[in-house]
Order: C-alpha cells, then sequence, then structure tokens
C-alpha cells in the first residue's frame, strides 16, 4: 500500500542538468520544488580518489546498474530485441547531476539550420531533397528565441571561449564569460592545416573552467587542471561544470528544495487531462510512495522520460505503420565514423595531460554550411581534434592491421602511445519513420516494469555522409605534417556493443503539430498541460554538435514556461 504525502506545487523527477537548472530557477522564484533523483547523492568529496581509470572508465561506477534497468535493443522491428547486459554504445548516468557530472564539458550551441532544418532544406533544395521516410520537422522555435537561453546557460556555468565570431554558426549576443582553454602543440596543428584549406577552426568552447569565476549566483570555482580525467568521472577541483557544483546548491540555498534521492519514479499520475502527482519506490527500504502536486516536470535522460510517458500512459504512443502518435517518435542517435590518424616518427606529443573538452574544430561541413544539390545525404558533421587525455587502460593505438594482442601489439602501442594524433567528425543523425521508442513486451526491470525498447540502424544516408566527410579529415590531416595517415570512411549496420556517443535524442519531441509532437516549444505537454518533458528528448534530430548547450538553453526556456503556468494555467502556446 503506498503512503500518501502530502500535496507540493512542483516535483521534479531527475537531477541532473534539466532537474538542476529548473529547481534553481523556481526556488530562486520562491516556488517550493521535490526533486526526486533515483540513485544517491554526490559532492565533489567523492571524487578525491577519482583517477582510477579501471573502476570509473572501464567498470562504470557513475553509471546506472543495467542488472536492474536498462535498454533492450533491436535494428529493425523484423528482430527481437535483447537487453544491452554490459555498457557499449553509450553510457546511462545515476545519481545526483546524473550525465552531468560525467560529461566531457565540450559545448557547443546548435546551428540556426537545425531548429528550421525541414523548411530550410525544402527552401533551398526542394522537397524532393528530402529522401522517403525521413521524419524530419521544424522545431517550432528558432535560434534566435532559443539564444538568451543560450547566454544564461553560458554565464551560470562559466563557458570558455574565443570572442570571434565564426562565419559558421549562430550570432551571440553576449560572449562568453571567460577565455578559451590552452592551445596545445595538436590543437596548432589541426588549426595551420585547417586555415590552409580555407576553413575557419577554433577552439573548443569548454565547460573545463579556463580560469578562476564567479557566476551570477555567486558560485565560485576554480580553473581547470589540465589532467586528462573528464569523460566518466567527476572534478574533484568542482573545475569542470557540472550540476552538483553550479545549480543544485543554488537551489538548496534557498530553503525551498527538498531534495530525495533513492527515489525512483514509477508512474506519472493523471486523470486523462492533467497530472495529479507521481508514483514513486526508495529503492533500499521497497516503500512506495504517492507524492501529490500541481506540476509534473520529468528531467531525466530521453529513455527514462519516454518510459515514464509510457508507463503512465501519458500521450499517445507513436505507431511507425500507421505513422501515428507522438510519444516514442524521432529517436536519434550520432554518426561518428569518420576519422583519420596522423602518425609521427619524428616527435611525440604529451597526450596524457588534457581536458574533456580541450581541443579545436571547424563547421564548414557541419549543418547546410556547404552545398548538398549533389549530395546524397542531409546535414553534415563537426570536425575536431581534442586532447582529452590518453589513459593508460583504454588508449592503445596502433597501425591498422595490428593484431589486438600479443608481442607485436605491445610493441606498437608503445611506440605510438605519443605519436598518434586524430581528426574525428561528429555526425548529425537524422529520424526516420522506423527508428523509435516503445516498450518492450518481454523484458522487465528490477521491479517488474516494461524496459524501454530502442529500434534503431544506420542508414544509407549516414553512410554516405561517413565517406564524404572522411574524406575532409583526412586533407586536414595530410597537411598537420606527419608519416603517414590512415583514413577511417565506412560504417556498416549500427552496433551497440562498441562505445560511439551517448548522445541519445528524441522520443519526446517539441514542435507545433500536436499530432506529431509530444510538447510546445516551452516543453509542455499537448495532452496534459501541467507537465512538463525537458531533456533531449525533446530534440526532433540530432545535430553534429554535442547536446548539452541546447539541453541547458530548452530547460532555462522551460523554467521561464512553468513559471508562467504556476501564475495563469493552462496551454503556453
Amino acid at each position: 500500500m503506498a503512503t500518501k504525502l502530502p500535496k507540493v506545487p512542483i516535483v521534479i523527477v531527475g537531477m541532473g542538468w534539466v532537474g538542476g537548472i529548473l529547481a534553481a530557477e523556481l526556488t530562486k522564484a520562491g516556488h517550493s520544488v521535490v526533486g526526486l533523483e533515483r540513485g544517491k547523492s554526490r559532492n565533489t568529496q567523492d571524487y578525491f580518489h577519482v583517477h582510477d581509470e579501471l573502476r570509473y572508465a572501464s567498470r562504470y561506477e557513475l553509471m546506472q546498474d543495467l542488472s536492474k534497468e536498462t535498454v533492450t535493443f533491436r535494428n529493425t522491428d523484423k528482430q527481437r530485441a535483447l537487453p544491452m547486459r554490459s555498457y557499449g554504445s553509450f553510457l546511462l548516468g545515476e545519481g545526483l547531476g546524473g550525465a552531468g557530472v560525467h560529461w566531457n564539458g565540450q559545448y557547443y550551441r546548435f546551428l540556426p539550420y537545425d531548429f528550421q532544418i525541414r523548411s530550410k532544406t525544402i527552401e533551398r533544395y526542394g522537397a524532393k531533397k528530402i529522401p522517403e521516410g525521413m521524419a524530419i520537422r521544424d522545431w517550432g522555435i528558432t535560434y534566435d528565441e532559443l539564444e538568451p537561453y543560450y547566454v544564461k546557460f553560458e554565464q551560470m556555468a562559466g563557458i570558455g571561449g574565443e570572442q570571434t565570431t565564426q562565419p559558421n554558426v549562430g550570432k551571440m549576443s553576449k560572449p562568453f564569460p571567460v577565455g578559451p582553454m590552452k592551445k596545445t602543440p595538436g590543437m596548432k596543428l589541426f588549426e595551420d592545416a585547417a586555415k590552409k584549406l580555407g576553413y575557419h577552426p577554433y577552439v573548443i568552447p569548454s565547460a573545463n573552467l579556463t580560469e578562476l569565476y564567479k557566476n551570477p549566483d555567486g558560485i565560485e570555482r576554480a580553473a581547470c587542471q589540465y589532467c586528462g580525467y573528464c569523460e566518466r568521472f567527476g572534478c574533484e577541483y568542482g573545475a569542470k561544470s557540472d550540476p552538483v557544483v553550479t545549480v543544485l546548491p543554488v537551489a538548496q540555498k534557498t530553503g525551498k528544495l527538498d531534495l530525495r534521492t533513492h527515489s525512483t519514479v514509477t508512474e506519472v499520475l493523471h486523470d486523462g487531462k492533467k497530472a495529479t502527482g507521481v508514483r514513486y519506490v526508495n529503492t533500499p527500504t521497497g516503500e512506495e510512495y504517492i507524492q501529490p502536486a500541481d506540476v509534473v516536470i520529468l528531467a531525466s535522460y530521453l529513455f527514462s522520460n519516454v518510459r515514464l510517458l509510457l508507463l503512465s500512459k501519458l500521450g499517445r504512443p507513436y505507431d511507425p505503420q500507421s505513422d501515428t502518435g507522438a510519444v516514442g517518435r524521432n529517436y536519434a542517435y550520432q554518426v561518428n565514423g569518420a576519422s583519420t590518424n596522423v602518425m609521427y616518427e619524428d616527435r611525440e606529443f604529451n597526450l596524457a595531460m588534457g581536458a574533456g573538452a580541450l581541443g579545436s574544430s571547424i563547421d564548414d561541413y557541419n549543418g547546410d554550411n556547404f552545398d548538398h544539390a549533389d549530395l546524397k545525404f542531409l546535414h553534415g558533421a563537426n570536425i575536431r581534434f581534442t586532447q582529452t587525455g590518453a589513459r593508460p587502460i583504454q588508449f592503445q593505438p596502433a597501425p591498422m592491421g595490428t593484431a589486438k594482442w600479443g608481442a607485436e601489439f605491445k610493441k606498437q602501442t608503445l611506440h605510438y602511445s605519443n605519436r598518434v594524433l586524430t581528426v574525428a567528425a561528429q555526425g548529425s543523425s537524422m529520424p526516420w519513420r522506423h527508428h523509435y521508442l516503445d516498450l518492450d513486451p518481454t523484458y522487465k526491470d528490477a521491479l517488474g516494469l516494461p524496459l524501454i525498447r530502442l529500434t534503431f540502424d544506420f542508414e544509407d544516408q549516414d553512410r554516405e555522409l561517413v565517406t564524404y566527410i572522411a574524406g575532409k579529415t583526412k586533407e586536414i590531416a595530410d597537411g598537420m605534417g606527419g608519416t603517414q595517415t590512415e583514413v577511417h570512411n565506412s560504417i556498416k549496420q549500427y552496433n551497440i556493443v562498441p562505445y560511439q556517443s551517448t548522445h541519445n535524442t528524441g522520443g519526446a519531441i517539441m514542435g507545433s503539430d500536436p499530432k506529431t509532437s509530444v510538447v510546445n516549444n516551452y516543453l509542455q505537454m499537448w495532452d496534459a498541460p501541467n507537465v512538463f518533458v525537458v531533456g533531449a528528448s525533446a530534440f526532433s534530430h540530432n545535430s553534429g554538435f554535442n547536446p548539452t548547450a541546447t539541453v541547458g538553453a530548452l530547460a532555462y526556456r522551460a523554467a521561464e514556461g512553468i513559471a508562467k503556468y504556476i501564475a495563469k494555467p493552462g496551454p503556453l502556446t
């Protein structure tokens, strides 16, 4: 029998970047908030032993326990999906701060093209350029409308970057609050080679602080030490901007945040028109609670957001056969198969030193910054060189064709450990009618609830993009003065086993049409106006960029919308 608790104004499900931003903004505005996080609490003291690659990078200390809850996967609906029982293609965060604790800190605003991708594509190339089955659509918001909220995130997080205006990205109304990261020899080689080809390289904007910084909320943090332990790790200095050292302390200081860890939400309660609260389980004790609330906010990773909507029978589930419904529609990933390694026999680099966002990139072949008229794909990729820290267990470079074990493998990896630089591309992922999320009919979690099922594969669009962009990575790599280069220019079927990217998007997308989207441009549900579904689940497709900047900007805008709803309940658009 569930214990029914006193009603509260707002309950937030998930306390990562999204939940932290919303909690900070709403409590500062005087609203009382209950924050439910299914994992444990964290602070910087938990990371004093953080430079343990085996524990965190190989054994996934900060990640969700897949034996209790995971994702099932299949390439097509003709196959039976199977559970992901060990980590591979992407990593699912758990605990206070969520995936915001173990991210790299690479910060990119999406392009203006991204938010109006369908209309801009038709305007330039005609409707026939969009292949049958590709489900791109405008987001229901423009870059210019979202731009002030990017600024809010940047000022809060202390994003560092160059202050020059790039020709291939959106305009900035306010410069980054601090300067860029240091420029390594490898970055200089990449930038010089790119400039000689007429491209426009820039230092990657960074959430790894580049100097002592106090943000508008009075949170003061120290600069990055370039230790090379960012991705999959927490930062013991607090130099990497994450929710635990930025927004959550602000919310807690107000005294209006009731933060409950080890609280797994299993259902959004509703009457068919509005939510009445949530049901959750205290996982250590197994006790079940009902938390009534005036406003319910889903602020988890996209798989959890979509799964909770489907479990709660809230919104209309997507049916790929009839192309109707919205919850589960437009799942998208990223395409990372294009790269070129540059090998040097005559010099070495200090690759052990680095930071998650240390690097340089170009956007000359991202979005629609180049002519696609004669190409068999849409969008493109951000091309970059990064120096994130070459750690001893997982960084084992060797020339193509070298055995993966044995004496020769050891010899080659020791020789090339500081002699290989990689020019890589992070490609966009377009949504297709047959790529979607739903509930698995067979497999359940530790509480007996259906797992989320992912149906996804790479398309000809993705293979064409990789082949084309790989050629551009090789052009740059060939100009970086190495002894030889090795290009990777093809992908086949999507395989969930090797790590690729944790940039999953979609499933509860935003838009202007309630028939094909779950939320409006404030991320308010069409079908339940007191429910807001915030996060990368709202993305209608995935760009060639890391998603955190856009997740954060949408969260700040959603906070504004929630405050408007509280003042005057009803649809916001």
